[in-house]
């Protein structure tokens, strides 16, 4: 994998797209027919503060073709969109807490905190959605040894960096909980991080798959370029939403991209198809993250497990942010100001809310869900390949 130290011209070598965000066939996607809201609502969304061989799959039909992601189908629950693989996350959750234990009495405490805090597994799941759906295109009948040890690593290299970032932030709740750092302080938290990323670093070794290593270990090179980069933009209110987007592709897509692609490459998939699951796995992670910054807007602090609006508290602008500054002068001059007047966050996020800063973030979400959608073309009719449409649907219908 190619490192992004020079975004003119290796955004375009390793396929991120993210120029286009702001360009005239985005402006053109957002006003013209192929957007529509997941549902009709009867009022918009409402701000709150508080070694096989290589095979490559039939092209299943056209992109132009394609429908957008979404539809007034019923809600999709977790429980459903995972079933089909049910069995590979139970196996995989009992491992995972072996291997953070076994051999760190001091981490065991910890791991129960760290792997019992409520997530989904979407990552690993994704790992296995993918690893099925091209196995079956391979002709395996079941999912190899690698595919497995995969879909750990990377829930544990995902961990870990969200343990490290509660301790950048100073982050006190995780999913409703209490983060590490808070409950068995910075030195604990940071050694846990520390062995998930080494650890999945000797697992991956073992994997003894060169495309591989390279794919996962640039993972982790981004997360340190995220963090760095937003760092040093806080408050700055000319951040661009390409600045944004390469940050989110950082911080979020980058791992979900290489763990898609990486399963493919473990069913023997052939290259095509496996940059086709890199492309879905990108496009679904930015997608990801601007919904979830469009909820730090709309959720209160109970539904999103942290204080809610905490991100444009600490001067992390956002998508939402990003195009009410747009708009609005009067909020550059709050955000200029670090929000020292009682009241002045509040203000800002009713700017936010007022000024359409959420309706085109859900506008931006929806593209980079459509785009994904397009990217399954590749896959056969199956399960998976379902499973894999519903999670692009799951992710939008969290903003509702």
């Amino acid at each position: 994998m190619l490192a992004l130290t020079c975004p003119s011209v290796e955004l375009c070598q390793r396929g991120l797209d993210l120029v286009h965000c702001k360009c005239s066939f985005s402006r053109s996607y957002v006003a013209g027919s192929r957007w529509k809201p997941l549902r009709r609502r009867r009022e918009g969304v409402r701000c709150r503060v508080s070694s096989t061989q290589n095979v490559d799959a039939p092209v299943m039909g056209s992109a132009s073709a394609v429908e957008p992601a979404v539809s007034d189908s019923a809600l999709i629950s977790v429980a459903s969109l995972l079933e089909v693989v049910s069995e590979d996350l139970l196996k995989l959750n009992n491992n995972l807490k072996s291997i953070i234990g076994a051999e760190n009495p001091l981490l065991v405490s910890a791991a129960e905190q760290i792997f019992g805090a409520g997530g989904k597994r979407l990552r690993p799941a994704l790992v296995f959605l993918v690893s099925r759906a091209t196995a079956q295109i391979a002709g395996l009948k079941e999912l190899t040894t690698q595919h497995q040890r995969l879909a750990e690593i990377i829930e544990m290299i995902h961990t870990a960096s969200l343990i490290h970032d509660d301790v950048i932030d100073d982050s006190g709740l995780r999913r409703g909980k209490e983060t590490i750092h808070q409950c068995y302080g910075t030195r604990v938290a940071v050694l846990a991080g520390d062995f998930m990323f080494a650890q999945s670093s000797w697992y991956l070794a073992n994997l003894e798959n060169l495309e591989v290593i390279k794919l996962i270990s640039q993972v982790i090179k981004d997360f340190a370029s995220g963090e760095i980069k937003q760092a040093s933009s806080l408050f700055d209110c000319d951040l661009t939403l390409d600045d944004y987007l390469l940050k989110s592709y950082y911080k979020t897509a980058s791992l979900i991209a290489a763990s898609t692609k990486a399963a493919a490459i473990f069913s023997g998939a052939g290259s095509s198809l496996c940059e086709q699951m890199y492309e879905y796995g990108k496009n679904l992670g930015l997608s990801f993250q601007v919904v979830d910054d469009i909820l730090d807007f709309t959720q209160s602090a109970e539904q999103l497990g942290k204080p809610a609006g905490s991100d444009l508290a600490k001067g992390n602008l956002t998508a939402p942010v990003i195009f009410a500054l747009e708009k609005e002068p009067k909020l550059r001059e709050i955000i200029d100001s670090e929000f020292n007047e009682d009241g002045s966050l509040e203000t800002a996020i009713k700017i936010v809310c007022e000024c359409d800063g959420i309706q085109r973030a859900q506008e931006l979400a929806q593209e980079k869900a459509d785009l994904a959608i397009q990217n399954l073309q590749c896959l056969p009719t199956s399960e998976y390949r379902t499973a894999l449409e519903d999670m692009v649907k799951y992710n939008l219908e969290r903003i509702d």
